[in-house]
């Protein structure tokens, strides 16, 4: 079996590397989190035991991998790296002979759907209980949001990201950072920090701060008539930030009188602009779309 590196050390890692004619690839973000202590109050944050099926986006070389697969977890991991899929292959085929350890390589922003529907044949689940990722930075939004439009929600997910990224997940209505994916993300999870992490704390040291975040299913999710209205129409009143929520509503619907009565009905300000709405104020403008205009 292919020995690890030590996941502490950058010149290790390094050396490993080298030593497999491999190296970090910047398009894809990588980056390894080489503080012990950080790895494991993030994977203590996940909250896994024996037989939670999880979900790992970007292993790498598998230091976390490694963490989780310690505590009995069945784990499925998403790598875009042809070499490094090599690796964590190797590292841990004895899990993969027990049935505990596989890997999907490619881009999961295109293999996570098959993979899903696979998933849900296989173990007659709906959906894995953990998702967990150091997610690259230029897909960590696109991939959450992703997950939320198409109706999946997990447990619990423990994402590493960019902090401007965790920043605008937790925001609040009226606030800079407050935008479409706030809206999905609160819609769906309670979001908690867990750790702040300079760019110290990787290797290769990223020019940016990251954050750790928890998103903890909502025990009372708050639904509404038509999800995927909900969202493409929340995604649209964000889509010209200086503009009123009445133009681009308007646009939305092609209805300048539509979109007076929708708004009118939700008591909505016709000037008022969409980052000072609140989540259950776009709900019911959702829902009236939907069964006095789009259903009517």
């Amino acid at each position: 079996m292919l020995s690890h590196p030590d996941y502490n050390s950058a010149q290790s890692l390094k050396s490993f590397l080298d030593s497999r004619g491999l190296a970090m690839q910047k398009k894809f973000g990588q980056n390894f989190l080489i503080n012990q202590d950080a790895r494991k109050k993030i994977i203590d944050s996940l909250d896994v035991s024996e037989n939670t099926d999880v979900w790992e986006v970007g292993p790498g070389l598998g230091c976390m991998t490694d963490e989780i697969l310690s505590r009995n977890a069945s784990l499925t991991v998403f790598e875009i790296d042809h070499g490094f899929a090599d690796c964590v292959n190797e590292f841990f085929e004895p899990y993969s002979q027990k049935g505990k350890f596989s890997l999907v390589e490619g881009d999961v922003l295109k293999t996570w759907k098959k993979e899903l529907s696979e998933f849900k044949e296989k173990t007659k689940k709906e959906v894995p209980d953990r998702f967990f990722g150091n997610l690259p930075y230029n897909i960590a939004a696109t991939l959450i949001a992703d997950t939320i439009e198409n109706n999946i929600r997990f447990e619990k997910c423990v994402f590493t990201i960019q902090k401007e990224v965790a920043k605008r997940m937790n925001a609040s209505p009226g606030s800079d950072d407050y935008s479409s994916f706030s809206v999905l993300c609160s819609w769906a999870y309670d979001i908690t920090n867990i750790v702040d992490l300079s760019g110290a704390n990787f290797w290769p040291k990223p020019n940016v701060d990251s954050r750790a975040v928890l998103l903890t299913k909502k025990s009372d999710f708050p639904g509404c008539e038509n999800p995927k209205l909900f969202c493409k129409m929340q995604r649209a009143l964000f889509s010209a930030r200086r503009k009123t929520v009445k133009n681009n509503l308007t646009q939305f619907l092609s209805s300048s009188e539509n979109a007076d009565y929708a708004l009118d009905k939700a008591k909505i300000d016709n000037k008022s602009r969409a980052e000072v709405l609140t989540l259950e104020q776009m709900l019911i403008l959702s829902d009236i779309i939907n069964k006095d205009i789009i259903n009517k």
